[in-house]
C-alpha cells in the first residue's frame, strides 16, 4: 500500500493550507531551538508572540509576513517570516526564512567592559567574631577586656 502524504506531517505534509506551518514546527526549522519539543515549551511559557499578540498554543499556525517576537535567555528575537521549510536544514537554509528585525546586539566588549562590583577594604566589613565579642562586652558594660572567660 503506498503511503499518502496526509498521513505523516513531519515528513513534509502540512497541518494547514499552503503558506502556513505549525508555530512551533517554524521554529524549530527556523533554528530557534534545538527540538520541536524545546520549541513547544518555548511558545507554552509565554516566551513568543506573533504579531505582538502572546501565543498560547504550539499548534497555533503562522503564515507569511507574520512577525515573531521571541524571548530567549540573553536577549530578544524580533523576526518577520518569509518562508516555510519542509526539513530542518543548515543555519544557512534556515536564514531565508526569516528577515531578521531584531534590535543590534551590544558589541562583546561592551558587555565584558561592564565595571566589576566595588571593592571594600579590609576591616571595612562585617566584624571578626572577636571584634563582635568586644563590642557586645561594651554595650553590656563589661568592663574586661582581655577577652578571658569565667
Amino acid at each position: 500500500m503506498g503511503r499518502s502524504d496526509d498521513d505523516d506531517e513531519d515528513a513534509g505534509g502540512s497541518a494547514g493550507p499552503p503558506g502556513r506551518q505549525r508555530i512551533d514546527k517554524w521554529l524549530w526549522h527556523a533554528r530557534v531551538v534545538k527540538t520541536r519539543s524545546l520549541a513547544q515549551k518555548l511558545v507554552l511559557d509565554g516566551h513568543v508572540r506573533k504579531n505582538r499578540e502572546r501565543v498560547e498554543r504550539s499548534a497555533d499556525t503562522v503564515s507569511a509576513g507574520d512577525v515573531l517576537t521571541v524571548t530567549l535567555s540573553r536577549h530578544v528575537l524580533v523576526w518577520r517570516i518569509v518562508g516555510f521549510a519542509v526539513r530542518r536544514g543548515s543555519a544557512p537554509e534556515a536564514a531565508r526564512l526569516y528577515e531578521d528585525l531584531s534590535p543590534p546586539r551590544p558589541p562583546r566588549d561592551a558587555v565584558a567592559a561592564e565595571p566589576l562590583p566595588p571593592t571594600r577594604e579590609a576591616g571595612s566589613g562585617r566584624p571578626t567574631k572577636r571584634e563582635r565579642r568586644a563590642i557586645d562586652r561594651f554595650e553590656s558594660g563589661s568592663e574586661r577586656e582581655d577577652g578571658a572567660d569565667g
